[in-house]
Formats: structure tokens, C-alpha cells, sequence
């Protein structure tokens, strides 16, 4: 017999729940999945989003990407095509009814797998921008991820049956009102696909002067092109995504490995310390040293 949404939903938040006291981001021995937990109702946060599906068990949450906003529940997944940042906002949860889901890393070459095998023809839509997107949350959806979940409680069991879930689960997804756009992200000829390359190439060479030419050269795309669908995409030019991975690796450089600004300044690509710090100050709000400070009282709390 078929399991409503309801109780499924009630069977995952009480796994994610026993699984997350006391955090808010919970990796998990299942390389691609991780949970988490909010009790808070909180402002917009900056975070980092990857190519992913979220799903809420309880609770309400909102990604903000550029002007866009995805609000998504019980009833709305959340789907993710590029690795991008944006801000994440809690809006539904209390220390007694915390918000909970799941986060699931998407795999294009498995779902360009699956359309092979199985012969799947795609969906008829009208061309598809941005990098999220909101779905419609099914049984068929959630059913995978209590046996996923379960398989947590079952640690030698996970290297043979988590990829057949996972398979399974992806298969759902193509088979979701999402099917378009997952599509899209699976095919090696779309342009989703080809400002997923650029962005790769980005995260590889970010130290490095950007030339436009040589990226969309990269991507089999022209300059024009490949400007107007980065910023369709992300809502940032290649430019300002370069700088901000810099001023992220240079974060990381001064609160992991404790270098000063001029030094992480200059690994990242800055010429000039003075430039740097005044691009930190514009995305962070302070200056590298305060904002490091703060990050480390934070830490020792």
C-alpha cells in the first residue's frame, strides 16, 4: 500500500532529528547526503549552493539568488544546477519544531545514464535560465530516501546499496515536473552545462588574470555568449565570480592557515593589498583582520 506524504515526511523529520541535535549541517557516511537543522527563524545568510536537491521535512526555508527567491516546504523541493553563492533564509522553525531536510549532490553523468539506458526523450519545454529552480515534492520522490536514510543505521551495507538508491532517486527526478531543467543539466550540448564548465575552469584558475577570450574559448562559446548566459545563469558576471572565489580562498587562507592579508592577498591574485581589502570589506561588511577576529571568537564559543 501507498504512504501518504504526511507520514513519510514524519518518518524522515524524526530520523533527521535524532541525527542533527546539536547541529545544523550534519554530513553523513553517504558521500553525497548530508542533513540539517535550523530552530531559528533567521535573516538571509550568505552560503555557498553546489549542484543539488534540498528537500524540507518539516520546517520552511528560502534560497535567494541575485533578486530571485525559491521558497521551498513540505510541499516544494529545491533544485540547484550550478555551485554559485547566494543567501539561505530560515523562515519556519522553533527550538521545539525545528526546520529539517536533506541535501542530495546530483550527478550528471549518472543521469545522463540513465536517459541512455532507458530510452528517455525529453520533455518539451521553453528554454530554461537561472541556476534553481522549485519542484513539486511526490511520494515517489521521498519513498528512495527512507531506505537511504535507513542504510545510515546499516554502515556495511552502504558501499553496495547507497548507488542504487541514489540511482533510483535521480530516475525519480527525471521523471519529476523538474524533468526539463534536469535535462538540461544532464545534456553535454546545453548551455547550462557549458557555464557549469566555465565555472570549473573558474575554480581552477582563479588566481589568475581573467581573460574572457580564453574562457569562452574553454566552453566552445563566444565572448558575447558566454557573458549573457553567466549572468542568465548566475546572476554575476565571470568576473564577479572570480573575485568571489578570491576573497573566499583568502578568508580560508587567514582563518585556517593563519596568513596575514598581503600574503593571502597575493595567493589568491591581488596585486595590490589595499585593493584587496577594500573588495573584502564590500562582500564581508569589515576589514580582513576584524572579520577573521570575529570568525575566531566565533569559533571559540
Amino acid at each position: 500500500m501507498n504512504r501518504d506524504i504526511g507520514s513519510i515526511q514524519r518518518e524522515l523529520a524524526k530520523t533527521i532529528e535524532e541525527r542533527t541535535i546539536g547541529q545544523e549541517d550534519c554530513p553523513t557516511l553517504i558521500e553525497k547526503l548530508s542533513l540539517f537543522r535550523r530552530e531559528v527563524i533567521t535573516e538571509p545568510c550568505p552560503c555557498t549552493i553546489e549542484a543539488s536537491v534540498l528537500f524540507v521535512v518539516q520546517g520552511t526555508k528560502q534560497l535567494l539568488v541575485g533578486e530571485q527567491n525559491f521558497l521551498y516546504d513540505t510541499q516544494h523541493f529545491l533544485l540547484n544546477s550550478l555551485d554559485l553563492p547566494a543567501s539561505s533564509q530560515v523562515l519556519d522553525a522553533s527550538p521545539d519544531r525545528p526546520c529539517l531536510g536533506l541535501m542530495l549532490k546530483l550527478d550528471t553523468q549518472l543521469m545522463a545514464d540513465i536517459i541512455a539506458q532507458n530510452g528517455m526523450s525529453p520533455p518539451y519545454e521553453h528554454a530554461i535560465s537561472g541556476s534553481s529552480a522549485i519542484g513539486s515534492v511526490t511520494t515517489s520522490l521521498l519513498e528512495p530516501f527512507i531506505r537511504l536514510l535507513a542504510l545510515l543505521d546499516e554502515p556495511s551495507a552502504i558501499k553496495t546499496l547507497s548507488p542504487l538508491i541514489i540511482r533510483e532517486i535521480h530516475f525519480r527526478l527525471l521523471n519529476s515536473d523538474l524533468a526539463g531543467r534536469l535535462w538540461q543539466i544532464a545534456s553535454t550540448a546545453s548551455q547550462t552545462h557549458r557555464i557549469s564548465r566555465a565555472i570549473g575552469w573558474l575554480r581552477t584558475n582563479y588566481s589568475k588574470p581573467l581573460h574572457i577570450e580564453e574562457l569562452a574559448s574553454h566552453v566552445q562559446m563566444s565572448s558575447t555568449t558566454l557573458y549573457h548566459h553567466f549572468r542568465e545563469h548566475t546572476a554575476m558576471s565571470p568576473l564577479q565570480y572570480q573575485k568571489w572565489l578570491r576573497l573566499n580562498e583568502a578568508q580560508r587562507l587567514m582563518l585556517n592557515e593563519s596568513l596575514d592579508a598581503s600574503s593571502a592577498a597575493f595567493q589568491v591574485g591581488y596585486e595590490s593589498p589595499s585593493h584587496f581589502s577594500r573588495e573584502y570589506a564590500r562582500l564581508f561588511g569589515q576589514s580582513p583582520k576584524r572579520h577573521i577576529e570575529e570568525l575566531r571568537k566565533g569559533r571559540a564559543v
